[in-house]
């Protein structure tokens, strides 16, 4: 059976238990020292960019770590995922999803949560350099929605390099983790992250004056406006139920052939019913479930920890069948 009943995790102190403050709390006090990137920049078959973020040791096992919705290699969950591994005899390829990386990107389009074609680029740019024996993919939030999916879709398929993946508050129906920012209580969370998605928006305008129209932008007040007036057109779906349908990672969890792990707590504020699941997992062969009670979004708060609980508990599952 993949499901875990049980997990490591154990949140500090009652107050510390609240899964907004878990989500909070990290966000904007943890503070990742000791970690220095190494940017490469790799052109796209479409004639955009990507930026990849490296920690170069000389090792022969790396792990390639994707970042959540509006993220970037310098969030703490990065770098510090970033400096556990590499301390554990791992490089590091952190990369930036198209126009995260401090510069907007060329292209019209942006990125989005079932963007695994720049995902497989970064993938085999790293086995081009025919460095390492074993590459292991972790992924937070939309990251690892991402990486689940490209892992299903690909399936068989899959590099034999890639020798398995873990994945943390992961939205696996994407539908449900939108929904999920309509409610009154996340309104902290959804006001954020279009802050920085119409940002981005006014800047493709700048790019596009033509084809990106900005006319009422600053007037959306929920995902499921922005997703129908830009993420939509800009990545080719129909509309926005069209994106939900067929950028969710969920759909291709059967196709899933080496181990992969989820872990969404329990008191996620940002996560839905249908991103536990339960019933995809009960039988499957490679993919495992965790649902600690506590640990927020991307949070698991550690008190006084120099690492995150994300860290050891992705070290230690993707290291067992990550050995030389």
């Amino acid at each position: 059976m993949s499901i875990y009943g049980y997990s490591s995790y154990d949140s500090p102190r009652d107050f510390f238990k609240n899964g907004y403050l878990q989500t909070i709390l990290p966000s904007l006090f943890r503070k990742i020292k000791g970690v220095t990137y190494e940017r490469e920049r790799i052109e796209t078959p479409d004639e955009d960019f990507l930026d990849l973020d490296w920690i170069k040791s000389g090792y022969e096992r790396l792990v390639i770590i994707s970042h959540g919705l509006e993220g970037n290699s310098d969030r703490h969950y990065v770098k510090s995922c970033a400096r556990h591994f590499n301390k554990h005899e791992y490089d590091v390829l952190a990369w930036n999803y198209r126009s995260c990386s401090g510069e907007i990107n060329r292209n019209l389009r942006l990125y989005h949560h079932g963007d695994t074609e720049d995902l497989e680029q970064v993938i085999t740019h790293a086995i081009d350099t025919r460095r390492y024996k074993k590459i292991v993919l972790v992924g937070f939030s939309m990251g690892g929605s991402t990486t689940l999916k490209y892992l299903g879709e690909y399936g068989p398929s899959v590099p034999k390099h890639i020798v398995a993946a873990a994945t943390f508050s992961v939205p696996c129906n994407l539908w449900d983790s939108a929904h999920q920012l309509t409610f009154r209580e996340n309104w902290f969370f959804k006001q954020r992250f279009l802050k920085k998605m119409i940002k981005k928006v006014k800047q493709k305008h700048e790019q596009y004056p033509k084809e990106v129209n900005i006319d009422g932008i600053d007037d959306i007040i929920s995902f499921g406006q922005f997703d129908e007036r830009y993420t939509a057109p800009l990545h080719g779906f129909k509309n926005s139920r069209h994106f939900y349908r067929t950028a969710t990672s969920d759909l291709h969890y059967a196709g899933i052939r080496l181990p992969a792990l989820i872990v969404n707590a329990k008191n996620d504020p940002l996560l839905g019913q249908k991103c536990y699941p339960y019933k995809a997992c009960k039988y499957h062969e490679f993919l495992h479930l965790e649902t600690p009670r506590k640990g927020g979004h991307v949070g698991f708060f550690k008190l006084g920890a120099k690492t995150s609980w994300m860290d050891e508990r992705a070290l230690e599952f993707v290291s067992k069948y990550a050995r030389l």
